[in-house]
This record gives structure tokens, sequence and C-alpha cells, in this order.
């Protein structure tokens, strides 16, 4: 069997399963619309359930034609020899080298980019703008495109350019130097993104004194967890989903809540959502998630570095490699292309341990601050975000990171009665 009928194979079964599990969702969904849940008829009005349900559903409905031209989009790439021309007409201009191999890559997240910008704007400016959740204006729209495109090259090309370095003098084992490399990038990025690179997009203030921070404190002090300080970010420029999260290691770790979020909440509320996000670091969640994906990528890289040697990885999806040559970009190109078409199928296993986590946070929290709390949070996160409480249960066993909301607050009402 060639590697294009496998190929095949994992593309059509990968694309009918997401399509399959969009349609059992909107499915699901829609039949529940009419009726609230029991164990939230007192708390969620049907209107507020039904904007869930709508808001559900068009998403999905985007999503499926999302992923119809991202399908379209990969095949053309490969097997109708879109990145075979588009690498001719690199070599062509720059010859070969690795600076035609950076162009090369360059280009594909270009037209990527290109290609996915409608479906951006649209489900800004009208999805979520439909629903009563968009507040961004069209000029902030352009001015984080402008500041993304420009963060992107100014990392992600000194960056690459490494890597193929790697690739073309580094020997057998550049796929183990490159691995190197990239965690070491991982983790050097974890302590630049609170200081240097979310204050491009976003204004951090620190939470004023009052109620509210004396009772965070209080609870930082019972967790015994140190951060570097307490902020307020301006999401509502963007959105009126409201969110809390950390963004740092070690010492530089910081505490960040969604200006949304504190005008959502009330102070006790809010100090049980940051107790759950306490326990994902007390639980150990973050430092399992950071080891499991450098394993992962461990185990991608050197994938690569052996189906990069093979000159039917090319041939069979489409590409002619130079036989005697360097393909380090054309490999790398490839593989991101072709490798989230596998990667696909174990998405479930992603899901079901990150559930795990939010169950064990959630208990965390309950212990810490107050089941009663992130159980009133979660009702008003709940309707406030329009997340829909009847969701499909295979879908969200395939996709779900965070349990299905009756099921969450059951588990958490067991530590309001104990």
């Amino acid at each position: 069997m060639t590697f294009t009928t496998i190929f095949l194979i994992a593309f059509i079964a990968s694309f009918g399963l997401r399509h399959w599990l969009s349609q059992r969702q909107i499915r699901h969904v829609s039949k529940h619309r009419d009726a609230v849940p029991v164990d939230f008829a007192e708390k969620i009005t049907l209107a507020d359930h039904q904007k869930a349900a709508d808001y559900t559903i068009a998403k999905l409905r985007l999503g499926i034609l999302e992923n119809g031209v991202s399908a379209i989009i990969l095949i053309a790439f490969t097997l109708l020899g879109g990145l075979e021309i588009l690498n001719i007409a690199l070599l062509n201009y720059f010859g070969p080298g690795i600076t035609q191999q950076i162009a090369l890559l360059a280009s594909i997240a270009l037209i990527s980019g290109i290609i996915d910008l409608p479906f951006s704007w649209y489900k800004q400016f009208y999805l979520e703008e439909r629903f009563g959740f968009n507040r961004m204006s069209k000029k902030l729209f352009f001015v984080d495109l402008v500041k993304g495109v420009a963060l992107g090259a100014a990392i992600g090309l000194p960056l690459l350019w490494v890597i193929l370095s790697l690739m073309a003098k580094a020997g057998d084992l550049w796929w183990l130097w490159s691995w190197g490399v990239l965690t070491a990038f991982s983790l050097l990025m974890q302590w630049i993104f609170p200081t240097f690179i979310a204050p491009l997009f976003n204004k951090f203030q620190a939470l004023e004194d009052g109620p509210l921070k004396t009772q965070i404190e209080a609870l930082l002090a019972r967790c015994d967890f140190a951060s570097q300080g307490l902020f307020v970010m301006d999401g509502s420029k963007r959105s009126a989903h409201g969110n809390a999260f950390f963004a740092g290691m070690g010492k530089a770790k910081r505490i960040v809540f969604f200006d949304t979020l504190i005008e959502k909440l009330n102070p006790g509320e809010v100090e049980a959502v940051l107790a759950h996000e306490l326990g994902h670091f007390k639980r150990n969640h973050i430092r399992k998630r950071l080891l499991a994906s450098f394993a992962l990528s461990f185990g991608m890289f050197a994938l690569l570095g052996w189906i990069s040697t093979q000159a039917w990885f090319y041939t069979d999806l489409g590409v002619m490699p130079n036989l005697n040559g360097y393909n380090g970009g054309l490999a790398l190109a490839l593989f991101m292309l072709v490798s989230p078409v596998f990667s696909f199928f174990f998405t479930p296993l992603g899901s079901l341990a990150s559930r795990k986590h939010e169950y064990e946070a959630d208990g965390f929290a309950a212990e810490k601050s107050s089941a009663n709390d992130l159980i009133s949070a979660l009702v008003k996160l709940y309707q406030d975000n329009a997340s829909t409480l009847t969701p499909d249960p295979i879908y969200t066993a395939f996709y779900s990171s965070h349990p299905p909301a009756p099921l969450r607050i059951a588990n958490l009402q067991r530590f309001s009665k104990s």
C-alpha cells in the first residue's frame, strides 16, 4: 500500500468523522433547545438556553465550512501539486538553500492566513456580533492582525532559520538538536509572554485595593501560592466573554482577570474561579501538560527525522524532492500539512485527560474556597458565554476539554453537601 493510499484513507476518515461529530452535536443541541435541563430550570431562562443552543449551532456550522475549505486546501497543496508548484517557483527566484526554504514555509503561512481571514472576519463581526459578544472595532481587528504578523515574523523567522540550519548541518541527529532548541524556546516564551508580548495587545492594570483584592490575597495565602501580582486585563475591548488565567513561570507568575469577569461575578465567585485555576497549578496539571507536550514534540521530531529521508514521503504526496540536496523546509512543510490528519484520531485522549484535570481543579476549589460559589460562578459564565447545557455525549467525549455543565455541577454539589 502506497503512502498516498494511507494518507487518503486517513484524510477521508478524519474529515468524515469531524463532519459526523459536528452534525451529531447540532442535532442533539437542537433537539433539546426548547427545554432547560431540570437542574438549571431555576437559574437559566428559556431565552438564554435557546440563545446558547443557537450560538453553539451557528459556530458548528461555520466550523463545518472551515473544515471543508481546509480539506480542499490540504489536497490542493499535496496531491494536486500546489506545494510542488510553489516550491519550484521559489527555487527559480531564490535558488536552492535555506532562504528559499524559509520563503516556502512563510508563503504557506501567508496563504493559509489569507484564506482564514474571511472566516475570522465573519466570526468576529457577524457571528459574535449577532449574539452580542463582539466589542472589537474593525480598526482594532486590523491592528491586531498587523501586530500578529509582525510578531510572528520577528519570532518565527529566526527560530525557523535555526531549525533549518540544524537540519542542514547537524547530521542525522538534527531532529534531537531541533527538539532541544524548540523546547528551550517554549520555556523562554513562558517568561517573555506576560512581560513583553501580552502588553502589545492588551492593557494590564494592578487589581485595585479593596475587598476583592483582600479576599484573593487571603486565598493565595491559604494555598501557599506566590505570584508577581494580580492584574486586570481589558478583555472587554474585544469581547464580552470573561476569563481568568495564569501567565509566566516560577517567580514571574502573574494572575490575570478579564475585566468582564470581574464585572459579572461577585467577589466570592471570583475567588472560587481563581481557586479552580490555582487547583491546576497545585495539582501539577500545568507541569504535566508541559511535559506531555515536550514528549509529544520529541516523538514528532523523531518521526520527522526519519520520514524526511524517505523519498516516498515526498513523491507520494505530490512533491519532487531534491534527491541530492537539501529538503529541510519542504519536509517541514509537508509534515506540518499532513500530520494533523493522523494526530486528529488521538484527540479524545487529550480531551479525557483535560476533563480529569478539570474535575480535580474543581475539587481543589471546593476545598480551598466554596463549592457553592464556584457553582454560582459557573452558571453565570455558562449563561453569559452562551455555552450549551445539552452537548452530545459522543461529541463531548471526543472534543471537550471541560466536563459537560450538568456533570460538572453535580460533581461540585457533592462537595457543597459534605
